[in-house]
């Protein structure tokens, strides 16, 4: 057999370790390479584009085309010289372009293989992490609770191992799996109880398993078209996108009319056609994409030194704009070191027995263990060697408890550990250390209990119940049936202090306009304590038991307000996500269990920690290093100060560059000839892109960090429609003094708006990338170099050798000084346009 092929599990277990010619004790590292080089590298899809063809890929804008191919016709007919210039040019942008976005991405690929999923998986006989892209059918991966499962394996141990494996065959509840052989051959995956496939996720207990298709081979595979279906977009993801289609229906139309007019008035028709097309490509925000790859991948390199990993690139404009989050509080608002202080009986004394009742209970599950479970490991004196485990029934959020099946040789009873009020639901007695006799649990006795619970919650402790049942001693196996008419045992009670940090992090978040929200599966005296102690306002509570008779109209209407949510389930939490995004919150949602995958994938922006288990780790958008809120919102400001300098490019090609090419059009109807070459266009766009490049690297206000930002089309084409006719009056101030006072021929008026038109067009960017006062906001070094010497360049570059060759003659001294007057009263211009824009648009009707 090879490795593909499809009915793995239907083979006896010698077999098909024979056909894959591997022991169970693993490969060895050499074995691996070698199969590595046949099989490939474990994923679904392999992605090796060469180099050349990413860049090839940078011509595809159509008016790229269009104009080298125009250029070629102009070439034959003997302009050798603009054909070179049009090219050379081309050449540079697309080439900086490339350069700029490779970078960006190869520096994001970086930062999402440091938090890639890794496989536990045997090596030269011993257990290893590798990335699971590295795995090869024949490896033996070692499976726990919280995995996901890297290949097609075929099971050879298997310890109370479910799987949730939803995704290939639909089915909501976990399944188990088992080493026997399958009674009948199925080629069904839903028959193959003896194997687990790609994808799917490890819910509870732990197995030894044999690697037998990976890649495209696995059961996935088949399926991955489907499945790997891209994200919704992002708020920011559609912006961007409107306004690329906006200033492309606006380019189309100036392209149109100049076309036109230029017939009209008889001009040659190629240069006409050249000239247009040069116009269509100055227009076109053709940078957007690199600018918008640029900033993110230097957003996500900063966030990465301030311990934040982002995997998806669009996250960040959420995380900016993020206004809600939404997390537990273990770990971000307490210090997860959580400790067991006490374990008391029904009566409230210090009980021996409840303590052994849970160290048996947790020792035994074969679940993810919980951090309550470790704290009750450490009390190392309990004695366990006597004790058998016969079965377990795993722990789910929705019964929110575990029992398993022990036996001593003397009795069989199966031990229950989970939510006190479900435990005293299910519970019908009740014994104490000093009466282990069972008593009937009456209400007295109850409600002694429920007393006993409460004060312990109001004293911040986090509790959990105990309970036991004697079964018969040949009861084979635990089932859900079982966990009724318990004896309740008492009360295990858990400490972990607030965090001292969480209380600035909560305040730095609500100053920074960010709601946080508490989703628990704590009890509400618990959370309530922590809030206290952590100066937390209460706006409002609701428990999982009110949720669960809620619709969603109601739900809407309590979750506005609440902001302490007790006893939820993971089923819950996604629905008061979704109650949030309805009503126009960014929500965040932090997360790191096994059940928080669809939360995670339900917010506008998922962040787990680097500590989660793994299907948490894959279903996030981001991970923290370090689970701390601190850090998170350091990453918010990181956010909002990426979608700043995007936004500075967007205003930029707004104002003074669309401006510049609207007047360009409206020239054509007085001038007698073409207001510029079709390669001083080009030219002028290349050094326009060029000073653009440093955006990334910008200074950003303090003032605009502190609010959580969102796309707004509407304010990008009211800022475009004040802001751009700016420029236009200046230009055609300048067509006046050109014609006028200087009186310009072609080649004259061709350099003397070449160089207004680079300056007016560059220098704007250091009124409008601070809504105050330019002297007052600082912008980067390099930003001003870059732009400072792109102004200067454009300004020599008629003196230089080789100018006529573009079509530039020098121009008068003086055209210099007036130049520079009129480029002060341009940008001062703007400044005060820019002041009346931001206080009419901030008007209550416009915010």
């Amino acid at each position: 057999m090879s490795a593909e092929n499809p009915a793995f599990w239907n083979l006896p277990l010698a077999e098909l370790q024979s056909r894959l010619g591997n022991s169970f004790a693993g490969l060895t590292e050499a074995e691996a390479k070698e199969r590595t080089a046949l099989y490939g590298p474990n994923a679904l899809r392999v992605q090796h584009e060469r180099l050349l063809l990413q860049y090839l890929s940078h011509f595809k804008n159509p008016l790229v085309l269009i104009l080298l191919a125009a250029s070629v016709i102009s070439a034959t007919t003997g302009d050798i010289t603009g054909f070179a210039i049009i090219w050379t040019i081309v050449l540079i942008s697309v080439t900086l372009d490339f350069i700029q976005e490779h970078r960006a991405s190869r520096a994001a690929e970086q930062l999402r293989r440091a938090v890639a999923v890794h496989a536990t998986v045997l090596r030269d006989g011993a257990p290893i992490e590798v990335p699971m892209e590295r795995l090869v059918p024949g490896d033996v991966v070692i499976l726990k609770a919280g995995d996901l499962v890297p290949a097609d394996c075929r099971l050879i141990e298997a310890r109370d191992f479910f799987v949730n494996q939803a995704l290939l065959t639909g089915e909501s509840y976990p399944v188990e799996k088992l080493t026997a052989e399958l009674p009948t051959p199925s080629n069904d995956i839903g028959d193959a109880a003896n194997a687990v496939f790609m994808g799917t996720s490890v819910v509870s207990g732990m197995a030894k398993a044999l690697v037998s298709r990976t890649g495209s081979a696995a059961a996935i595979g088949e399926i991955v078209d489907s499945l790997d279906t891209a994200a919704p977009p992002t708020a920011f993801e559609l912006g961007t996108h409107s306004f690329g289609m906006l200033i492309v229906r606006l380019t189309m139309l100036l392209v149109l009319f100049v076309f036109l007019a230029n017939a009209y008035f008889h001009r040659p028709f190629l240069e006409s056609f050249l000239f247009s097309i040069a116009l269509a490509v100055g227009l076109t925000p053709e940078l957007l994409p690199m600018v918008v790859t640029v900033t993110l991948s230097r957003g996500a390199m900063r966030m990465a030194r301030r311990h934040v990993i982002v995997k998806r690139l669009a996250a960040i404009h959420n995380l900016g704009s993020m206004d809600i989050l939404c997390t537990d509080k273990t770990g971000t608002l307490t210090e997860a070191k959580i400790r067991l202080i006490r374990h008391v009986d029904a009566d409230g004394r210090d009980s021996r027995q409840v303590l052994q009742y849970a160290y048996l209970n947790s020792y035994f599950e074969t679940g993810l263990r919980s951090p309550l479970d470790n704290a009750i490991l450490e009390q190392g004196d309990v004695v366990v060697r006597h004790w058998q485990k016969i079965d377990e029934v795993p722990f789910d959020f929705e019964r929110r408890r575990v029992s398993v099946l022990l036996d001593d040789g003397k009795r069989r009873m199966l031990v229950v550990k989970g939510s006190p009020e479900d435990i005293l639901r299910l519970s019908t007695r009740y014994a104490t250390e000093s009466d282990e006799t069972p008593r009937p649990l009456d209400d007295a006795a109850h409600q002694r209990i429920q007393d006993l619970h409460d004060s312990l919650g109001r004293e911040g402790f986090k509790v959990l119940g105990i309970a036991w049942k004697e079964v018969p001693a040949d009861h084979p196996h635990a089932v859900l049936d079982d966990e009724i008419g318990l004896t309740f045992a008492g009360l295990a009670a858990f400490l972990d202090p607030p965090k001292k940090s969480a209380a600035a992090a909560l305040a730095a978040l609500a100053s920074s306009g960010i709601g946080v929200k508490i989703l628990t599966g704590d009890s509400e005296l618990v959370t309530r304590y922590v809030c206290n102690e952590l100066r937390i306002k209460v706006s409002g509570v609701l428990n999982g038991a009110d949720i669960q008779h809620m619709d969603d109209a109601v739900l809407a209407g309590r979750v506005r307000e609440a902001n302490l949510f007790c006893r939820v389930t993971p089923a819950q939490k996604n629905r008061i996500i979704l109650c949030l995004k309805a009503q126009g919150h960014t929500v965040g949602y932090l997360g790191d269990g096994i059940n928080d995958a669809p939360s995670l994938h339900s917010s506008d922006v998922g962040i787990s920690v680097d500590s989660a288990v793994d299907v948490a780790k894959e279903a996030a958008d981001m991970i923290l290093l370090r689970q701390d809120l601190h850090v998170l919102h350091a990453g918010v400001i990181e956010g909002r100060r990426t979608f700043a300098n995007i936004m500075k490019y967007i205003m930029m090609g707004t104002s003074s560059n669309f401006g510049n090419m609207f007047s360009m059009a409206g020239a054509t109807l007085f001038l007698p000839f073409l207001p510029m070459l079709p390669t001083q266009i080009l030219l002028n766009n290349l050094l326009y892109d060029f000073s653009e490049l440093p955006i990334p690297m910008d200074r950003v206000d303090q003032e605009y960090l502190a609010h959580p930002k969102h796309w707004d089309t509407r304010f990008i084409r009211n800022f475009m429609w004040v802001i751009g006719p700016v420029s236009s009056v200046f230009d055609f101030l300048t067509f006046y003094i050109l014609l006028k006072v200087f009186d310009a021929e072609q080649t004259l008026f061709h350099t003397g708006w070449f160089i207004e038109s680079i300056a007016t067009q560059v220098l704007v960017i250091f009124v409008i990338r601070t809504q105050g006062s330019p002297f007052a906001s600082r912008p980067s070094l390099v930003l001003t170099a870059t732009s400072l010497s792109v102004v200067v360049f454009s300004a020599l570059l008629p003196n230089l050798p080789g100018a006529a060759m573009l079509g530039f003659v020098p121009p008068p001294p003086v055209f210099y000084i007036l130049l520079l007057g009129m480029v002060v009263c341009y940008l001062c211009a703007v400044e005060f346009m820019k002041r009346v824009f931001y206080r009419w648009f901030m008007r209550p009707e416009y915010a």
